[in-house]
């Protein structure tokens, strides 16, 4: 699809109507420090928000509530007539909308769908509101911290990567001819969220999502880099003394699962991701 590219200073129809239409049929991803946050303004440990109101282990925000004319499901957040019931912590997903971000060359672009502003096909009055830089728009949004968040939690997804590697690279099993590590790297790309969910198990799903974190960190950076702590030493506890190259395949399978389903929770192409690590092992010797 087309997308437009904006910069800090492009101006748009960006006063929002509080219209809630965008509270409908979306997939609002989530990382650990927006669970969290969801589960600070929402008065529950992020355990219960997990299990109530999201999907796959806790990466995708559950959209399971009354119909709008289009048929599409409300957010479970969303109270009709009164908007959205957590929105002090809502996510970088809501904050951004209509906006996507990506990172490149480690400097965020912004850019939305198609030539037209997605908003007027259904909010047509913000055309009667100010109209803000990007930049401004941002900044009301409270965007910052969740960006950040974003970025780190980017960074420790390749760290778990990296990891499963130096599994395959480091300690003779890609020598040995093994195939059946890079096939399942790849297959784990393309599986549905219920399939990746379910073959990473409840453990190591508890363990990215619900980090033994204090929770009165309130620096995001700081958080993530508790949280790839506390993960490097999961890592370690569990593999860090295979001594079959059978075990070391399933450890580095397992571990690009969990970065994987990190990397969905980003709002990451799964598979645009898997593919680009196999291609990478591969460039080392690996081979498929």
């Amino acid at each position: 699809m087309q997308t437009t590219k904006l910069t800090s200073e492009s101006i748009l129809p960006l006063t929002c109507s509080r219209a809630g239409t965008c509270c409908y049929g979306k997939a609002v991803m989530l990382n650990p420090w927006e669970l969290l946050q969801f589960s600070i303004e929402k008065k529950v440990s992020p355990k219960t928000f997990r299990d109530l109101y999201t999907d796959f282990g806790g990466v995708r925000l559950t959209f399971n509530g009354k119909k709008d004319s289009k048929g599409q499901s409300a957010c479970s957040q969303y109270i009709d007539t009164k908007g959205c019931s957590v929105h002090n912590g809502r996510p970088l997903a809501c904050r951004l909308y209509p906006l996507g971000r990506q990172i490149q060359f480690n400097k965020a672009h912004y850019m939305f769908e198609g030539k037209e502003f997605p908003c007027l096909t259904d909010c047509a009055e913000v055309l009667n509101l100010p109209k803000l830089t990007v930049g401004n728009y941002l900044k009301g949004q409270g965007a910052t911290p969740f960006e950040n968040a974003q970025d780190a939690y980017l960074e420790l997804m390749q760290n778990i990567a990296d990891v499963a590697f130096q599994l395959l690279l480091e300690t003779g099993l890609s020598a040995s001819g093994d195939t059946k590590t890079l096939q399942m790297w790849q297959a784990m790309g393309t599986a549905s969220p219920e399939d990746l969910t379910q073959r990473i198990g409840t453990d190591w799903l508890d363990a990215l999502m619900l980090p033994a974190i204090d929770k009165t960190i309130d620096n995001p950076i700081d958080f993530a880099t508790a949280h790839n702590e506390l993960l490097m030493a999961k890592i370690q506890d569990n593999f860090g003394g295979l001594d079959t190259l059978a075990k070391i395949s399933d450890a580095a399978i397992l571990l690009i699962g969990v970065a994987l389903q990190l990397a969905r929770g980003l709002g990451a192409n799964t598979q645009e991701i898997a593919s680009h690590w196999v291609a990478t092992a591969k460039s080392h010797g690996a081979l498929d």
